[in-house]
């Protein structure tokens, strides 16, 4: 029986070291230098997994054999079966996460393929919002917030890819503070959400800012 035990963020941490050393296997004729570069990509994707199961160990143990084209593609395609998916949503249970926006728009949750997430996200035009929704010690956590396109490249604070971005911008009121006291939080993020979610490598800086808009 295949358990998944690799998370999205995970999965893209090994495709971005798969391609670092398919690059180097492409370009670098020094054999120190990629045996340097082996040892240092494997050590990067076994560092993602203090507690393998034998099982677990062997599938990823073949990630320094890797050579061909053809070995990287079907390595990373072995893994797709362990892919942890972000845990089903109805649209329900959405609603509930946003109970104050009463015309929520919501995404098409069958066009989805949620073994790809680490954080579902919409936008709504009219509104020039996005919603954010993020699962975390057994969870849903609902992030709304403004959606402002800039028109420039720069690093997204979640995936810290160069991109298009927007800056998002999160307003709250702490708890006990005055009806009219608000707080905003903001930061720069990939225009396309797709793409961060591909890209994005580690979870700690989209829970600092879920965390931070949450208190």
């Amino acid at each position: 029986m295949r358990v998944p035990f690799i998370r999205n963020h995970q999965y893209n941490v090994i495709k971005k070291q798969a391609g670092l050393l398919k690059q180097a296997l492409r370009t670098v004729s020094d054999l120190k230098v990629l045996e340097s570069v082996r040892d240092s990509t494997e050590a990067k994707i076994f560092g993602l997994f203090p507690d393998l199961t034998d099982t677990q160990r062997q599938l990823l143990e073949k990630f320094p054999t890797l050579a061909t084209a053809e070995d990287f593609q079907n390595f990373l395609g072995s893994l797709e079966p362990y892919i942890v998916e972000f845990p089903q949503i109805t649209n329900k249970q959405i609603q509930k996460l946003f109970p104050k926006n009463k015309k929520l728009k919501l995404p098409d949750l069958s066009l989805i393929d949620f073994r790809y997430l680490t954080y579902l996200s919409w936008t709504d035009i009219s509104t020039d919002k996005l919603f954010i929704v993020y699962h975390a010690d057994g969870q849903f956590i609902g992030v709304e917030g403004r959606f402002t396109p800039t028109n420039k490249k720069s690093y997204c604070f979640l995936c810290n890819n160069y991109e298009e971005l927007a800056f998002y911008s999160v307003k709250t009121r702490p708890a006990k503070s005055s009806p009219d006291y608000y707080k905003a939080f903001g930061n720069y993020l990939c225009l396309n959400n797709h793409h961060c979610n591909t890209s994005i490598t580690d979870v700690a800086f989209l829970e600092k800012f879920i965390d931070s808009v949450k208190k």
